[in-house]
């Protein structure tokens, strides 16, 4: 069962801003190399949500701007993967790939030795980049690379996709990112709620991907049917029962039961509904399976 509790601050110009009014398509900028590295795709498609974020010297964040190492520090990060700060230091992590016709998706195009430029190759050629001052995250040729190092190994789960195949990695990801959300979260919480069908209806009628109620829905000022829309709302309600209850559990808690269950019972409701749903989302969440 999805939040029962309203809000009145729209997020639906958030959502648009991030990604337009609706879910992309599958003809929209994904990876597009054929590759069996799921990690890699994962990374690929992660940096995607970041397009349009202003370069920042020294930028380490949506919020703040990126250069371009903090990009790739970043996109790692997403997927719990620890990488050092500066494009010379990530030209000393994982193997070497022999040349661009054998680079994956998520792989590392490095440029100068030592390096002082870094993207992340998507496939066919292109990669996403910080490039330099008074531009934004974006998609280019990758060029004649210096070195190109892989991070990962083809051994991973994967992204999370509409039923369409649609990857929602990025949208998550922009959303986590734009709410201040623990990484991951959100995803967890459309696994159980949905797994990630953005055409679900419950009994109780809650709607979508992050199984919304409708007078939630109108209070957030968002189409809970839409996916991008949705993730974004479901963002936004995390986040601020985050912020009032202090805990990871009580917020899954009070997105389950509604906010007064919570307060009524001075944290988590006597429900086995409710507890059954904070335990299943936070094994999710903790065992990276979203």
């Amino acid at each position: 069962m999805g939040p029962t509790a309203q809000t009145s601050s729209p997020v639906a110009t958030a959502a648009s801003q991030s990604f337009g009014q609706s879910a992309p398509s599958t003809s929209g900028a994904t990876a597009t190399s054929t590759s069996t590295n799921q990690v890699g795709d994962q990374i690929a498609n992660d940096a995607l949500g970041y397009l349009g974020v202003p370069y920042t010297y020294g930028g380490t964040s949506a919020q703040t701007g990126f250069d371009c190492s903090g990009l790739v520090q970043k996109v790692y990060q997403d997927m719990g993967i620890s990488l050092p700060r500066t494009a010379a230091e990530q030209q000393q992590v994982g193997t070497p790939v022999s040349s661009l016709s054998q680079a994956q998706p998520g792989d590392l195009v490095f440029y100068g030795s030592p390096a002082d430029h870094v993207g992340i190759y998507l496939g066919n050629g292109l990669m996403v980049n910080a490039p330099h001052t008074g531009a934004s995250v974006s998609v280019v040729g990758v060029g004649q690379p210096t070195d190109i190092r892989r991070v990962v190994s083809p051994a991973s789960p994967t992204s999370p996709q509409t039923a369409s195949g649609v990857s929602l990695s990025p949208i998550f990801n922009a959303a986590s990112t734009y709410y201040g959300l623990p990484s991951g979260l959100l995803q967890a919480v459309s696994k159980v709620e949905s797994n990630y069908n953005p055409n679900a209806v419950s009994p109780a009628g809650a709607v979508g991907i992050m199984q919304i109620m409708p007078q939630t829905a109108a209070g957030l000022g968002i189409n809970p049917a839409d996916p991008v829309q949705a993730i974004f709302g479901a963002g936004q309600l995390l986040s601020e029962k985050l912020n009032h209850f202090g805990s990871v559990p009580l917020a899954l808690a009070a997105y389950n039961a509604g906010d007064g269950a919570v307060e009524a019972a001075g944290g988590v409701p006597p429900y086995q509904e409710t507890q059954n749903y904070i335990s299943k989302v936070i094994s999710t969440w903790q065992g990276g399976n979203s």
